[in-house]
Protein backbone atom coordinates (compact mmCIF):
# COMPACT_ATOMS: atom_id res chain seq x y z
CA UNK A 1 0.00 0.00 0.00
CA UNK A 2 1.69 3.24 -1.14
CA UNK A 3 0.98 6.65 0.28
CA UNK A 4 0.20 9.34 -2.28
CA UNK A 5 2.46 12.41 -1.99
CA UNK A 6 1.18 15.70 -3.44
CA UNK A 7 2.85 17.04 -6.56
CA UNK A 8 5.80 19.38 -6.10
CA UNK A 9 4.59 21.65 -8.89
CA UNK A 10 1.42 22.89 -10.55
CA UNK A 11 0.70 24.83 -13.71
CA UNK A 12 -1.15 28.13 -13.60
CA UNK A 13 -2.42 30.61 -16.15
CA UNK A 14 -1.49 34.27 -15.67
CA UNK A 15 -3.84 37.15 -16.51
CA UNK A 16 -2.37 40.63 -16.97
CA UNK A 17 -3.88 44.06 -17.43
CA UNK A 18 -2.64 46.67 -19.86
CA UNK A 19 -3.33 50.21 -18.63
CA UNK A 20 -2.92 53.48 -20.48
CA UNK A 21 -0.59 55.97 -18.76
CA UNK A 22 -0.65 59.76 -19.01
CA UNK A 23 3.04 60.52 -18.84
CA UNK A 24 5.91 61.46 -21.11
CA UNK A 25 8.02 58.32 -20.47
CA UNK A 26 5.62 55.43 -21.10
CA UNK A 27 2.30 54.97 -22.87
CA UNK A 28 1.20 51.76 -21.09
CA UNK A 29 1.79 49.71 -17.96
CA UNK A 30 1.38 45.96 -17.63
CA UNK A 31 0.33 44.45 -14.29
CA UNK A 32 -0.42 40.86 -13.24
CA UNK A 33 -4.01 40.83 -11.95
CA UNK A 34 -5.20 37.21 -11.69
CA UNK A 35 -4.13 33.58 -11.58
CA UNK A 36 -6.10 30.83 -13.29
CA UNK A 37 -5.90 27.46 -11.44
CA UNK A 38 -5.19 25.73 -14.77
CA UNK A 39 -3.65 26.98 -17.98
CA UNK A 40 -6.27 27.41 -20.73
CA UNK A 41 -5.74 26.26 -24.31
CA UNK A 42 -5.59 29.90 -25.47
CA UNK A 43 -2.25 31.20 -26.77
CA UNK A 44 -0.38 33.85 -24.75
CA UNK A 45 -1.47 37.36 -25.71
CA UNK A 46 -5.15 36.45 -26.09
CA UNK A 47 -7.36 39.44 -25.22
CA UNK A 48 -9.91 38.53 -22.54
CA UNK A 49 -11.66 41.91 -22.25
CA UNK A 50 -11.26 45.50 -23.34
CA UNK A 51 -9.55 46.69 -26.51
CA UNK A 52 -6.16 45.96 -28.08
CA UNK A 53 -4.95 49.19 -26.48
CA UNK A 54 -6.26 48.60 -22.95
CA UNK A 55 -7.78 45.64 -21.12
CA UNK A 56 -6.98 42.19 -19.72
CA UNK A 57 -4.95 39.58 -21.56
CA UNK A 58 -3.91 35.97 -21.01
CA UNK A 59 -0.12 36.16 -20.55
CA UNK A 60 0.59 32.44 -20.65
CA UNK A 61 1.17 29.37 -18.50
CA UNK A 62 3.81 28.96 -15.83
CA UNK A 63 4.86 25.96 -13.75
CA UNK A 64 5.06 26.82 -10.02
CA UNK A 65 7.61 24.61 -8.24
CA UNK A 66 7.37 23.79 -4.53
CA UNK A 67 10.36 22.86 -2.38
CA UNK A 68 10.23 20.89 0.91
CA UNK A 69 12.76 23.25 2.54
CA UNK A 70 10.38 26.20 2.05
CA UNK A 71 7.28 24.76 3.72
CA UNK A 72 7.46 27.25 6.62
CA UNK A 73 7.30 30.05 4.01
CA UNK A 74 4.25 28.46 2.39
CA UNK A 75 2.59 28.24 5.83
CA UNK A 76 3.27 31.96 6.36
CA UNK A 77 1.61 32.65 3.01
CA UNK A 78 -1.46 30.48 3.74
CA UNK A 79 -2.11 31.99 7.19
CA UNK A 80 -1.47 35.58 6.07
CA UNK A 81 -5.17 36.34 5.54
CA UNK A 82 -4.56 36.89 1.80
CA UNK A 83 -2.78 33.87 0.27
CA UNK A 84 -1.03 35.01 -2.89
CA UNK A 85 1.19 34.01 -5.76
CA UNK A 86 3.90 36.48 -6.74
CA UNK A 87 4.13 37.07 -10.48
CA UNK A 88 7.12 38.70 -12.18
CA UNK A 89 6.75 40.10 -15.69
CA UNK A 90 9.84 40.82 -17.79
CA UNK A 91 9.87 43.26 -20.68
CA UNK A 92 10.29 41.45 -24.00
CA UNK A 93 10.18 44.48 -26.30
CA UNK A 94 8.80 48.04 -26.22
CA UNK A 95 5.16 46.97 -26.03
CA UNK A 96 5.19 43.41 -24.70
CA UNK A 97 5.92 41.55 -21.45
CA UNK A 98 6.39 37.87 -20.70
CA UNK A 99 5.90 35.88 -17.47
CA UNK A 100 9.37 35.56 -15.90
CA UNK A 101 8.46 33.79 -12.64
CA UNK A 102 5.60 32.76 -10.38
CA UNK A 103 6.17 31.71 -6.76
CA UNK A 104 4.15 30.78 -3.68
CA UNK A 105 7.04 31.76 -1.38
CA UNK A 106 6.36 35.28 -0.02
CA UNK A 107 10.04 35.87 0.76
CA UNK A 108 11.12 34.91 -2.75
CA UNK A 109 8.36 37.18 -4.08
CA UNK A 110 9.71 40.05 -2.00
CA UNK A 111 13.23 39.49 -3.32
CA UNK A 112 11.94 39.40 -6.92
CA UNK A 113 10.50 42.89 -6.36
CA UNK A 114 13.99 44.24 -5.69
CA UNK A 115 15.05 43.59 -9.29
CA UNK A 116 15.21 46.33 -11.89
CA UNK A 117 13.15 46.07 -15.05
CA UNK A 118 10.61 43.52 -13.85
CA UNK A 119 7.05 44.16 -12.72
CA UNK A 120 6.24 42.08 -9.63
CA UNK A 121 2.79 41.87 -8.02
CA UNK A 122 1.18 39.65 -5.40
CA UNK A 123 -1.96 38.18 -6.96
CA UNK A 124 -4.69 36.40 -4.93
CA UNK A 125 -4.26 32.62 -4.95
CA UNK A 126 -7.37 30.70 -6.08
CA UNK A 127 -8.84 28.29 -3.47
CA UNK A 128 -7.94 25.20 -5.57
CA UNK A 129 -4.27 26.20 -5.48
CA UNK A 130 -4.44 27.00 -1.76
CA UNK A 131 -5.60 23.41 -1.21
CA UNK A 132 -2.66 22.06 -3.26
CA UNK A 133 -0.20 24.22 -1.34
CA UNK A 134 -1.69 23.11 1.99
CA UNK A 135 -1.46 19.43 0.97
CA UNK A 136 2.21 19.92 0.03
CA UNK A 137 2.86 21.68 3.36
CA UNK A 138 1.20 18.88 5.37
CA UNK A 139 3.13 16.17 3.51
CA UNK A 140 6.59 17.77 3.76
CA UNK A 141 6.75 20.16 6.70
CA UNK A 142 9.14 19.36 9.53
CA UNK A 143 9.06 21.81 12.42
CA UNK A 144 12.54 23.03 13.25
CA UNK A 145 13.23 24.70 16.55
CA UNK A 146 15.39 27.77 16.50
CA UNK A 147 18.51 27.48 18.61
CA UNK A 148 20.46 30.61 19.24
CA UNK A 149 24.17 29.97 19.02
CA UNK A 150 26.47 31.34 21.68
CA UNK A 151 29.66 33.06 20.66
CA UNK A 152 32.98 31.94 22.04
CA UNK A 153 34.46 34.44 24.41
CA UNK A 154 37.41 36.33 22.94
CA UNK A 155 40.83 35.63 24.38
CA UNK A 156 42.39 39.09 25.01
CA UNK A 157 45.88 37.55 25.10
CA UNK A 158 45.45 36.07 21.63
CA UNK A 159 44.41 39.47 20.29
CA UNK A 160 47.45 41.13 21.92
CA UNK A 161 49.88 38.58 20.42
CA UNK A 162 48.33 39.00 16.98
CA UNK A 163 48.58 42.80 17.05
CA UNK A 164 52.25 42.69 18.11
CA UNK A 165 53.16 40.19 15.40
CA UNK A 166 51.62 42.34 12.69
CA UNK A 167 54.06 45.19 13.44
CA UNK A 168 57.22 43.24 12.54
CA UNK A 169 56.93 43.82 8.83
CA UNK A 170 56.06 47.52 9.06
CA UNK A 171 58.64 50.22 8.19
CA UNK A 172 59.06 53.07 10.58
Amino acid sequence: MSEHKPDNHFEVGVVVEKRRLKGPWATHAWLPVAILPAAPAAPPGTRLSGTDDEGTFYAGAYDVHLHPAETAHYRDNLVSGRPSLWVALRKRDDEDYTVAAVTADPYEGESMAEGIGEVVEAVPMPPDLQAKLLAFFEAHHIERTFEKRKRDRADPEALARQAGGARKGRRE
